[in-house]
Formats: structure tokens, C-alpha cells, sequence
């Protein structure tokens, strides 16, 4: 064949590659049988539709019929979206990181007709520059090596093999300890910028689980150095120029270390956790801020993220016209002709100038002050920034990738509901319930998921991350809405991790499962990445249904999955806050009933108090009159008092006095903090 194939492909990321005079090729069986064939290596270049590097190789390379040519006449060409196959992705980025080399994307592998990994880097410029060699010079240089010198590549094969059969190995360990957990947080939190926040310095990503993890020590211990490394970090990250401004949304990292100049793409996946880290900050400072960044990034998301039928899109691009943030930056004759008199007070605040922030043009932040204004003022620059929208709407807007991932909606479904709950937005859950659905019905096949959904179609073997992620959110509902047909499903989907995912010799789940084809290894990990890790994510899935069961088993799975990977708190526990995080809700859950009807306005209001305390371990079951409480919940055979709202909060299994008044119940709420 000598045509490129990416045409009949759904993915927008292949599908701008559709048009180049490569010969690409999408990851299937069929691609891999041909490089078998014709004994070519192939060169698989994996990436995704918001990402600025990508656009630039593909612009410079693959559309340049002469390195076109060089690529079909050595190698199959194959082409992956990194979101729709992070299967794929995640094996050979590890190869690349055997090989010495920083991963990322675009990701540029060559591999054996087997797919079968033996060198490999990120972007290549088109000539020699960055210190790095041009992409025809590679090219050929692979080529050579793999037809005169097969032996090298044979060794480095057989390397990168060894390697890469290690990675289902895992660090086991035991249950983490609250001194653990306090040790842990410390050193964390001496990473923390004390200036700007953040980890580290630049670039700067930013790391909700981490930050989560500080702000459970800060609940835990009631150390200050906790508390203040998390505010800074989301003051300035809500008050930064990686925050839009105008229309709502984070985007993925800031190039600097003060998080004014932001990498422009914004992902489904960092707005989720997003909106749940700085609900659950605001319910312990109510800070004005965070409530409205939160409802900020609620109204993007139902005004540019959701598809038809109820499912989330996955991004946005960095780019437009070719040009990184073309779409979001301003220069300051542009706000000054959309603001008029009224420009000057805007610019002040948005630190905007003549000669810019950045590169001669202007970010819209507020560092110079993170708190927010009188109310009269910000009332002003509100109604300022949405002239302001109204008219970047006139702008060629950035790429919209509309796939529909299980994993991502996991994600945003959980942070929703979470939100909803808080800050008493029915209609928050409702669109959480939405997606949820969509799902569901759309990326399901009985009980087994797919990965990923567009214009109707689903396909891709769902990953380990899809179904801890579905199977958070449902529980999430449950705890919402107290419907059993969300625990329900969570436990169907969990029997299917266990038939297909499981690792019954040392514990843990594998990343895919074991009917998912043209895979050269299965890997297994806790590492949190821009995602939380679907290990640690089950976790606090198996806390939560221990609690809201009393099922001894969800305990035993919990204390399992710990235990395979706990073993990485002694060599390295920064990529695993989300498996520490739901290690404190199995040793530390407070379990809350609320007994009462839907209709009844003070159920509703015990429900709002239990929410608006900060407290993350906290499991609540809500239990109509006629219910039952499961046999092992420590409140079985309690009931409802006198036909009033009552609620029963347990404490290592211990339960209260029932409580049918909102002063008691704050009252109790409250010393759980003594």
C-alpha cells in the first residue's frame, strides 16, 4: 500500500495528519502484519491534537514531500493519538526513558517489523539545530543501522526488552502509618515555591493530587506550612496567566515560575481536579476566589467542553493560525478600542502595556494582587471581561478535540458532583449524571468499556484508568444522590477489572487487559502522571465501598493494592499522592448516614452542613426511611428518630448518639478537628 490511510480514522489528531505526503498508517493488526511482510522497521510517531510541538514536526517534516519520501521508503509509518492509546503510548515512552532520554510529545520511535522498540526520541527539527539532528539525518542513519548493523539493533532490543518486562514489577510494601503520612508531607511541602507555589520551578504543572495530599496534612496535623504551600500555590495559579481570564478554564502548565505564561492548551483531565482541589479548599477558607474560579470553570465546561448527548470533550489546542496562543493574547490597542474609557482601570488590574508581558503581547493575569476586589469593582471588571469575551469570539478559534474519553469524563464526573454537592448546584450533578449516562450507553459494551468515543463511534480497548476512574464517579453519585443503581454498576465494573485486569500473583492491575491485542508487554504501576493512577485511584474506590457496605472484602482489596506499592514511599513517593490519599481514607474514614426523604427540607440541610465542612475522608450514605443500612455498616439497624432528619456519624466504627438538630450536628461535625 502506498497511500496514507488516516482518513477513515475518527481521531482529530490523525486526522490532520491526513492530508501529509507521509503514508501513515493507524495501529492495527493489519499495519503490523504489513511491516512483518515487507521487513521494514517502523517508525511510530505518537501525539495528540493540543499539542504545540506536534504541530510544529508535523509542519516542518511531515509535510515535506522529501522527508515524506525518506519515511515510505524505510519504514511503516504509523500514527497514534497518545488519548485514544495510552496503552501504546505508555510502553514505548517508557523504552524512551530506558534509552536515556526525557519522554514527551510528539514521541518518535523506530521499531522492528514486531514493534519491538530499539531507538527513539521526542521532536526532531527538520536540520540540525537545538543541539539536536535533523530528522532526515536520523532517518537515515536508523535505516542504515537496521540493514548493515542488525546486531546493535538486536542488543538494544533485547535491553529495552528486559527493561520493559520489568515494568509489571512492583515495589510492595505495608500499609502506610500516620507518621508515614506526616513524613511524607513534610518533604513535600519543602518542595513547594514558597514565593509563587508550585513545585520546583519552571515549567510548572499543576499536580492536584500532590496538592491534595498537603491540604489532607494541613486537616490531619493542623501544621501551617501545609495550609500555606497549597493556598499560594492556587492563588496564584487562579490569579496567573494559566488561568483564562475571559472564558474560564486552566491550561495545562505554566512555561514560568510565576504561572504567568501558560502552555495555551486546556485538557478535560486538569479542569476536573481542578474544580475539586479548590471546592475542597473553599469549604475550609471560603475564599471568594475559589468559588468563582470553580463556577468559572463549570460554565466553560458546558460552554465549549460537552458534546451532544452529554459526554466532555477532551481539549482544546495550544494553537490557531498556526500560532502558540494566538487566540488568547492581547495587545493593548485591542482592549482599548473594545473597553474605551473604561480601558484604563481593566489594564491596571490585568497588568496589561503598551510593550506587553510576554513576547510583546499581553497575558490577562493578576499577580500584583490575589485578592479579589470590592464588590463594586468587581462587578465592573466582570461585566469588562465579558465585552472582552465577546469579542475574542470573533478570533479563529483553537482546535476542539470531541473525542469523548471514559477515563477523562471519570475524572470531571467526580470533581462535578463534588462541586455540586458543595456549593448546592443541582444542576452541576445533573450534567454529572449526564455524562455519566453517556457512557454508559454510548462507550459500553454490556460491562466491558471502551476507551474513547467520536461521531458515534467507540473503539479502543478501555485501560485500567477508565474503569477506576467510571467507577470513582459512580460511587460519587451514590454518595450524591444515594441511588443504588450507581453502586451497582461500580461493582459490576470492578468484576471485570478483576476478570481481565487483575495480577493474582503479586497484586495490583495491570494497565490493559489481557484480551487487548498487538500489545508487546502489559505494564502496572501507581505513578500518578497529569492523571491519577487507576491503581491509586482504586484505592479510595475499595475504602469507599468498605465503608458504605461494611463488605469486608473492599477492605482486603484496599489493603492489597497498598501494600503491592507502598514499597515506593522509601525510593520515590511523589508520583503516588493519589494511592497515599486513598490510603488516609482507609485508615481514617468518618462514616456519615443521613437518614431522611428527598422532599424534606431539613434532610436537605443536613446534607448541605455535612458538605460544606472540609473534610475528604468523609463517606456519607444517604438512607431514605424505608431503607436499610448494609449489615457491616456500624449504623445497621439504626433508624430514624420521631420522623425527623437524623444522621449517625461513626468513627472507627463507632457510632453517635443519633443527631435531629443542625447545631448539634455542626457541633459534632467540629470536633473532628479537636
Amino acid at each position: 500500500m502506498t497511500e496514507n490511510l488516516l482518513d477513515h480514522e475518527t481521531s482529530p489528531y490523525l486526522l490532520q495528519h491526513k492530508d501529509n505526503p507521509v503514508h501513515w498508517r493507524p495501529w492495527t493488526e493489519e499495519t503490523l502484519a504489513l511491516a512483518k511482510a515487507e521487513e521494514k522497521p517502523i517508525l511510530l510517531s505518537v501525539g495528540y491534537a493540543a499539542c504545540h510541538w506536534c504541530h510544529v514536526m508535523a509542519h516542518e517534516s511531515f509535510e515535506n514531500p522529501d522527508i515524506a519520501d525518506l519515511m515510505n521508503e524505510h519504514f511503516v509509518n504509523i500514527k497514534v493519538d497518545r488519548e485514544e492509546r495510552p496503552d501504546v503510548d505508555a510502553i514505548y515512552q517508557s523504552a524512551l526513558a530506558m534509552l536515556g532520554e526525557h519522554g514527551g510529545w510528539p514521541l518518535t520511535m523506530f521499531l522492528t517489523p514486531d514493534g519491538e522498540p530499539f531507538w527513539g526520541g521526542t521532536y526532531f527539527p527538520p536540520t540540525q539545530r537545538f543541539g539536536r539532528p535533523g530528522f532526515p539525518d536520523v532517518l537515515k542513519g536508523v535505516a542504515e543501522a537496521f540493514q548493515s548493523a542488525p546486531e546493535k539493533v538486536a542488543k538494544n532490543v533485547a535491553a529495552l526488552r528486559d527493561g520493559l518486562t520489568k515494568l509489571s514489577i512492583s515495589n510492595s510494601g505495608e500499609v502506610i502509618d500516620f507518621q508515614t503520612l506526616d513524613q511524607i508531607a513534610q518533604k513535600l511541602a519543602q518542595n513547594v515555591d514558597q514565593f509563587h507555589g508550585g513545585i520546583g520551578g519552571a515549567p510548572k504543572f499543576p499536580q492536584p493530587q500532590i496538592f491534595e495530599q498537603l491540604w489532607r496534612a494541613w486537616l490531619r496535623t493542623g501544621q501551617e506550612p501545609f495550609k500555606k504551600a497549597v493556598i499560594i500555590s492556587l492563588d496564584n495559579m487562579c490569579q496567573g496567566g494559566i488561568y483564562d481570564h475571559l472564558g474560564g478554564g486552566f491550561a495545562r502548565y505554566s512555561v514560568d515560575e510565576r504561572w504567568l505564561a501558560p502552555h495555551f492548551e486546556k485538557m478535560l483531565y486538569d479542569n476536573a481536579q481542578l474544580i475539586g482541589l479548590l471546592t475542597l479548599v473553599w469549604q475550609e477558607t471560603r475564599n471568594p476566589l475559589y468559588k468563582q474560579r470553580v463556577e468559572e470553570c463549570v460554565n466553560w465546561l458546558e460552554r465549549e467542553m460537552r458534546v451532544d448527548g452529554g459526554g466532555f470533550a477532551s481539549s482544546l489546542d495550544a494553537d490557531s493560525e498556526g500560532e502558540e496562543g494566538k487566540f488568547y493574547v492581547w495587545q493593548e490597542a485591542e482592549i482599548d478600542a473594545l473597553l474605551g474609557e473604561d480601558a484604563a482601570d481593566f489594564k491596571r488590574v490585568y497588568d496589561v502595556s503598551e510593550l506587553g508581558n510576554w513576547e510583546n503581547k499581553n497575558i490577562l493575569n493578576r499577580l500584583s494582587q490575589m485578592d479579589l476586589l470590592d464588590e463594586k469593582t468587581e462587578e465592573r471588571l466582570a461585566n469588562q471581561r465579558e465585552v472582552l469575551l465577546t469579542g475574542r469570539a470573533e478570533r479563529i478559534r483553537p482546535g476542539w478535540d470531541d473525542k469523548v474519553l471514559a477515563d477523562w469524563n471519570g475524572l470531571m464526573i467526580d470533581g462535578l458532583v463534588f462541586a455540586g454537592e458543595v456549593f448546592a448546584r443541582d444542576d452541576w450533578i445533573a450534567r454529572a449524571a449526564e455524562a455519566f449516562a453517556f457512557i454508559q450507553s454510548d462507550l459500553s459494551d454490556g460491562d466491558r468499556l471502551w476507551h474513547g468515543w467520536r461521531e458515534g463511534r467507540a473503539q479502543h480497548p478501555a485501560t485500567l484508568d477508565d474503569y477506576a476512574n467510571m467507577c470513582r464517579a459512580a460511587v460519587a453519585l451514590y454518595e450524591a444522590l444515594g441511588d443504588t443503581a450507581y453502586l451497582d454498576q461500580a461493582v459490576r465494573w470492578l468484576a471485570v477489572l478483576d476478570k481481565h485486569y487483575g495480577d493474582d500473583e503479586t497484586g495490583g492491575y495491570f494497565f490493559t487487559a489481557d484480551d487487548t491485542p498487538n500489545l508487546i508487554t502489559r505494564t502496572k504501576h501507581a505513578n500518578d502522571n497529569a492523571v491519577p493512577a487507576g491503581n491509586g485511584v482504586l484505592v479510595g474506590v475499595f475504602a469507599r465501598l468498605f465503608y458504605l457496605t461494611g463488605d469486608d472484602t473492599y477492605r482486603d482489596k484496599a489493603e492489597r493494592l497498598i501494600k503491592c506499592f507502598s514499597g515506593e514511599v522509601s525510593r520515590n513517593f511523589f508520583p503516588i499522592s493519589t494511592l497515599i490519599n486513598g490510603n488516609e481514607i482507609l485508615l481514617s474514614a468518618e462514616q456519615i448516614v443521613v437518614i431522611g426523604a428527598d422532599d424534606d427540607p431539613e434532610f436537605q440541610n443536613f446534607c448541605q452542613i455535612i458538605r460544606e465542612a472540609s473534610a475528604p475522608n468523609r463517606v456519607i450514605a444517604k438512607i431514605s426511611p424505608d431503607q436499610k443500612i448494609p449489615a457491616g455498616h456500624p449504623a445497621a439497624g439504626k433508624t430514624q428518630i420521631d420522623g425527623k432528619a437524623t444522621t449517625y456519624i461513626c468513627r472507627a466504627m463507632i457510632c453517635s448518639a443519633p443527631i435531629t438538630d443542625e447545631n448539634l450536628l455542626r457541633e459534632e461535625l467540629g470536633s473532628t478537628r479537636d
